[in-house]
């Protein structure tokens, strides 16, 4: 079983504590987000979890606690979440010059095949446009060129509750021109970094991007020593070639406040202590 620590909420984040208790007690249960009443239980232990991927903004909080769970013996990588997006955007993360040293400690201490970045979602308004992207992915990719292997890239995705929530935002939908330049300009500035350019639920091969797999069997088999079976997970999206895995967080509960996210029906507002 990989344990998806979690694409409905941001648990190294917010919920670490909460996290460790449930690996010491070795069992969760976990709601079914469309199905209230149903509830499954799951047997936690490194025998019954062949890999944890945590999803994160900011892993800071759990890394306190990384020494527990490698005593443990648990196997994991992180997605790191690592956009250039300013408060008005991303409301409630610490400064992004902090992040990034956050990324790199990270990786000093874990090893840059376990921690994978994220530039996602790409968004578009008058003033972030291809060229300001370009730029921007230029200086995260040259700080952060040594401490991961690859980077992960997707374009917004409008549902109902993200438009809403991004109301007056001034972020609209790009033409194929715009997500044309960007592909074309990020490929370029990985393979100078020497990084892996993957994407997550898109179709940009005609880039020369591949599609990636965010749970990924075979980063956990290079991680874990363990040869998993092969499958796409059929509770995610059409293009989405994850390995099956079970989400353990819960929707509306990330309080980082990111407008554009999906997995909260509102926008947080509350600020967090830094």
């Amino acid at each position: 079983m990989i344990l998806s620590a979690s694409r409905r909420t941001d648990i190294p984040a917010f919920y670490g504590d909460w996290f460790l208790e449930a690996l010491k007690k070795g069992s969760l249960s976990v709601r079914n987000p469309f199905n209230p009443k149903q509830i499954r239980t799951l047997v936690l232990s490194p025998d019954t979890v062949d890999c944890i991927v945590f999803w994160t903004k900011n892993p800071a909080p759990l890394m306190v606690r990384l020494p527990e769970i490698d005593a443990m013996g648990y196997r994991y990588y992180f997605q790191f979440t690592l956009n250039p997006y300013g408060r008005e955007i991303e409301r409630n993360l610490p400064p992004k010059s902090g992040l990034v040293r956050v990324f790199q400690r990270l990786s000093r201490r874990i090893g840059k095949e376990r921690v994978v970045w994220r530039y996602d979602p790409v968004l578009f308004t008058p003033a972030l446009d291809p060229d300001w992207h370009a730029a921007q992915f230029r200086i995260l990719a040259e700080r952060l060129a040594g401490f991961t292997e690859r980077c992960v890239v997707s374009f917004l995705d409008f549902y109902r509750k993200t438009e809403r929530n991004m109301a007056g935002s001034g972020i609209f939908p790009p033409d194929g021109s715009m997500t044309a330049a960007v592909a074309e300009a990020f490929l370029r500035i990985a393979g100078e970094n020497g990084l892996e350019l993957r994407s997550c639920c898109e179709t940009l091969a005609r880039y020369g991007i591949p599609a990636g797999a965010c749970v990924d069997p075979d980063r956990i088999a290079r991680i874990s020593g363990k040869s998993l079976k092969r499958g796409k997970d059929a509770g995610q999206r059409k293009l989405c070639h994850c390995a099956p895995s079970v989400d353990i967080g819960s929707y509306n509960t990330c309080p980082a406040g990111c407008i554009y996210c999906y997995a909260n029906a509102k926008a947080a507002e509350r600020k967090i202590p830094r």
